[in-house]
């Protein structure tokens, strides 16, 4: 019985084998369903250690996020090359912002994030079950981007809460994921809350998934993923009539950042 099990089994697993290699849509399916088995897997086992450490919603409870997603890239083959994390090295709180390309921006995430840094991220992922669990007890800001008038409040507080509080917030200013190769025009919302809480910009960019991950293409290989903290951009004096202006600059830095590492032309 136990060795028709096992034949059973290395049936399955070849037949699979075989059906990676001849069909992209399989491959790619079966990769991104490993790597949503991973992120419900992980966040199990990391919420009842951050309830049990840190007992609640606490962004201290990132330490124990971050060290258990930082594994992924091991199972999936994604390598990170990672310059200027000097630049995180600064005191006080400060505005985050980075690109946004796919759901495995996580593990990106993960790989650089400083202590004590919030993340801005859309109400839906509270209801992902073990995952929304988990971001909750990160103490991840969440926002209503259906409604302006709610997301401005929230952004307020926010303000409020890094001030008080001492802590970096993480936004992605193109709103959603856009995995083409280059940047979305940025909202303004992480410009207004930098001039606002009278904090710096950090920009941070990551090399373009497209060589190794494209949903459009059904594809998902391993790959390497390069990563540059840039220098931070002041708002000191800065006013709400500047906001245009900074988010512009920070739009233009970040862009040629990208093709840069992506060796792509600009």
């Amino acid at each position: 019985m136990e060795l028709g099990w096992l034949l059973w089994g290395a049936g399955v697993l070849l037949l699979l084998h075989v059906l990676m290699e001849l069909s992209p849509a399989v491959n790619f399916a079966l990769r991104i369903g490993f790597y949503c088995l991973l992120c419900v897997v992980g966040s199990a086992l990391a919420a009842p250690v951050c309830l049990l450490v840190n007992g609640g919603r606490t962004v201290k409870n990132m330490r124990i996020i971050k060290t258990v997603v930082k594994t992924f890239k091991y199972f999936l083959g994604v390598r990170f090359e990672v310059k200027g994390l000097e630049n995180f090295e600064m005191e006080g709180p400060a505005i985050i912002v980075s690109n946004h390309q796919s759901i495995l921006d996580m593990m990106g995430l993960m790989e650089v994030l400083p202590d004590d840094c919030v993340q801005v991220g859309k109400k839906e992922l509270m209801y992902a079950g073990t995952v929304g669990l988990i971001i909750y007890l990160g103490g991840v800001i969440f926002i209503n981007r259906k409604s302006t008038t709610s997301a401005k409040m929230v952004m307020a507080e926010v303000a409020k809460t890094m001030a008080a509080d001492n802590v970096k917030v993480w936004v992605y200013p193109e709103g959603t994921r856009n995995c083409t190769g280059d940047l979305l025009p940025f909202k303004k919302g992480a410009f207004h809350l930098a001039v606002q809480a009278q904090v710096p910009v950090i920009p941070v960019v990551y090399s373009s998934f497209t060589t190794f991950y494209n949903p459009k293409k059904n594809l998902f290989t391993s790959g390497k993923i390069k990563v540059e903290v840039l220098p931070a951009i002041e708002t000191k004096g800065l006013t709400s009539g500047d906001v245009s202006d900074l988010t512009d600059r920070c739009f233009r830095t970040m862009r040629e950042t990208l093709f840069r590492l992506s060796g792509c032309p600009s």
